[in-house]
């Protein structure tokens, strides 16, 4: 399903945006609801690495056709803009949907550089039902709880057992938030966001969006095309498939992400002691999964528990030192603490997160049709699991319950625009999450955006991760509008930064800046 960036453009040249103010009525959907919004009130709630964060909560409507009727309360974040030129305020989202953006507030104003940031009023917000705002949704506490059922069906029993979990876990959505989920989606949230700009006082936002984040941003933009000022959307989702289809795409995408894990096992036989052969470490891997398939360890780690420890290891590359190391582990020494230890950090936080994963099914199930016969998706996941059986069957039971889900489902926004400011874009030629084709299908899809690439990248959010190339894109871009032009598929292209290294020392640190962004980004996507 990815399309590779290879020799993607001539010389990139870069030329000012010009950005000019228009009215703040200007028609657009819930304008008038937006006019009632009440002024914010900000208190200090500063931590130890984010000390002049400050916080404040705004109500908005439950049903935007309804701006007088029921509130709900967003959770809004705020870093304050120090310097005399003011650019405004800078929505930030980390994606989900389910991601809570309060802390990626200070973690894009500290990332950024400092001149950059201190022109912005860098805004974090919790989008409806997510973490502080009320209510946030809470299905069916346990969900993920092991040990689960095998991901892959190979058997009817198998099957039923996780096709009862997703019809569960559908059912007690719809019996605790009958009146909520029917406004749990992407339009709503959008037009929560320009409630946020109007108690701002703003007439129009800027946005940096990543993963679903980027779907967010590009439908505001569509909604509202007048108020934006400038957007940043990093890591894109495919509009075109949402959110069937994406997520099969993904699958392919993910099964090449976990091939190059096992290349990079490989080459680091030395300290791994897996051998030289990328096919022959995959079939250890499967093996290991097969063994914990039938006899789960420490009471935690069964095959999809297995997955799930390993599918972090396809956002982000740092993590493979630490994945290598429990592999290793395990099949030479037979050791399983480092495995459960691995399972605790890596895949245990998204277990633990009932509300992302409420959310993330509340606005996934509502966006869009999903097929309502259990047999397509039995057909299509068995056809991709041939070639791709990483996380294909895991995948598919993460998003099932949408096959049951109670409440009708939207009409996906079709976000083409030729309204809208420059748009920068940012895309991995490798990830897996938003594999590389929904980049360019926006970039045609958005008329004036810029496209910047990285070759040979397979991180998820990579933008304020330590490559200086795109970096540098991104600060001129917040600085004056201005945007690379190019002859090719994209814009510009960035070469990736190198794979890690083993670890140096078992107690060596993962407190990258890339590894404190790939902790604040929302689950799977």
């Amino acid at each position: 399903m990815r399309k590779r960036a290879a020799v993607l453009c001539g010389a990139a040249v870069v030329v000012a945006g010009s950005i000019t103010a228009v009215p703040a009525g200007a028609s657009t959907p819930s304008s008038a609801g937006t006019a009632h919004a009440a002024k914010l009130t900000w208190k200090n709630c500063g931590t130890t690495n984010y000390p002049t964060l400050q916080c404040a909560s705004l109500k908005v409507p439950l049903d935007h056709t309804n701006p007088h009727g029921q509130k709900i309360t967003l959770a809004l974040s705020r870093i304050k803009h120090t310097a005399k030129k003011y650019q405004g305020p800078l929505l930030v989202n980390p994606g989900g949907p389910g991601g809570s953006g309060l802390t990626l507030a200070g973690f894009v104003a500290s990332a950024l550089p400092k001149a950059v940031a201190a022109q912005y009023d860098v805004i974090g917000f919790d989008p409806r039902g997510v973490g502080k705002s009320k209510p946030a949704l809470d299905c069916r506490p346990g969900q993920f709880n092991p040990v689960r059922p095998d991901s892959v069906p190979s058997t009817p029993a198998i099957e039923e057992a996780n096709l009862l979990r997703a019809k569960s876990f559908a059912k007690a959505c719809g019996e605790k938030y009958a009146d909520l989920l029917p406004h749990i989606n992407t339009i709503s949230a959008v037009q929560d966001m320009d409630w946020i700009r109007n108690a701002l006082g703003a007439p129009r936002i800027n946005y940096f969006g990543y993963s679903y984040g980027t779907y967010l941003g590009a439908v505001y933009a569509k909604l509202y095309p007048e108020r934006v000022r400038r957007a940043v959307l990093d890591s894109i989702v495919d509009p075109t498939g949402v959110w069937y289809d994406d997520n099969l795409a993904q699958d392919y995408a993910f099964n090449d992400r976990h091939r190059a894990f096992m290349a990079w096992v490989a080459k680091y036989d030395a300290t791994y002691k897996l051998g030289t052969d990328p096919e022959k470490i995959e079939a250890q891997w499967y093996a290991m999964r097969a063994e914990l398939a039938r006899t789960p360890v420490g009471g935690k780690v069964g095959a999809s528990e297995l997955e799930d420890t390993f599918l972090p290891g396809g956002y982000y590359n740092g993590y493979w030192p630490y994945l290598a190391e429990a592999f290793s582990a395990y099949v030479n020494d037979r050791n399983v603490d480092p495995l459960v230890e691995a399972y605790e950090n890596f895949a245990a936080v998204d277990a633990a997160g009932d509300n992302g994963y409420s959310v993330y099914t509340s606005v996934q199930c509502r966006d869009a049709d999903w097929p309502a016969d259990w047999q397509e998706w039995r057909e299509d996941n068995w056809a991709v699991h041939e070639k791709a059986p990483f996380m294909t069957w895991n995948n598919a039971w993460y998003n099932a319950p949408c096959a049951f889900w109670p409440t009708d489902t939207l009409e996906p926004v079709n976000v083409a625009n030729r309204k809208v400011a420059p748009v920068l874009l940012f895309q991995a030629t490798d990830d897996a999450a938003t594999p590389y084709h929904g980049g360019v299908t926006v970039h045609q899809l958005l008329r004036g955006s810029s496209l910047v690439v990285e070759q040979g990248g397979g991180n998820h959010g990579i933008t304020l991760s330590g490559n200086t190339c795109l970096d540098d894109y991104l600060a001129a871009y917040l600085t004056d509008g201005s945007v690379p032009r190019g002859y090719g598929e994209a814009d510009a292209v960035c070469e990736a930064q190198p794979d890690p290294k083993p670890l140096s020392s078992k107690s060596a640190s993962t407190s990258s800046k890339g590894s404190t962004l790939h902790g604040l980004l929302g689950v799977r996507g």
